[in-house]
């Protein structure tokens, strides 16, 4: 089983990192196969509508990890409302093909008390266009979860965390059943 966890945030220091960065402890902790794309170190191109770069490394990678994934984790700040624009600019480049009848866990970190769900729609809006079967559960956190160094510290949202991981490797096992049984 393979996961990609795809951190939104196009900041270099971020709460979201801190989500993703227990996430890839919590399936490493469950033995599953994890690739990582992080929008606050690998930058991509802004997606042009139609001829993309395709020698952009980057660009390769996130193609290529969406491609294997049998899942996604994927976790972004709330700007304004929705999911950041460097993770809207990312699931731009990517289609159907990449995401069609795979598990996503969606994840936000706002910025303030009780945000993030508006950006949590947003995700579920366009991961639904994707084809995704995007799970009912969700995280979403405030700053006070978080310490000084940005990791995610706080016991009840790491339990929450915790489950919701487990649920998306439970159902990546089950779609992975399914498949090997209808290929028999």
């Amino acid at each position: 089983m393979k996961i990609l966890v795809l951190n939104g945030s196009p900041m270099e220091k971020s709460r979201t990192r801190g989500i993703t960065n227990l996430v890839k402890e919590l399936l490493q902790e469950k033995n599953v196969t994890i690739s990582t794309i992080d929008l606050g170190i690998e930058k991509l191109p802004l997606f042009p509508g139609e001829g993309t770069d395709e020698n952009n490394i980057t660009l390769q990678k996130l193609k290529r990890e969406a491609e294997a994934a049998d899942a996604f984790f994927i976790a972004s700040p709330e700007y304004h409302n929705g999911m950041s624009g460097a993770l809207k600019n990312a699931l731009d480049f990517l289609g159907g093909s990449h995401f069609k009848h795979k598990p996503v866990a969606i994840a936000a970190a706002s910025g303030g008390s009780k945000g993030g769900i508006n950006a949590l729609n947003n995700m579920r809006t366009v991961l639904r266009g994707l084809y995704a079967l995007v799970l009912p559960d969700q995280f979403v956190s405030d700053p006070y979860c978080y310490d000084e160094a940005y990791q995610l510290n706080d016991r009840e949202a790491v339990e929450r965390l915790e489950d919701l991981t487990h649920l998306l490797v439970e159902m990546t096992e089950t779609r992975i059943g399914i498949q090997s049984e209808q290929t028999q």
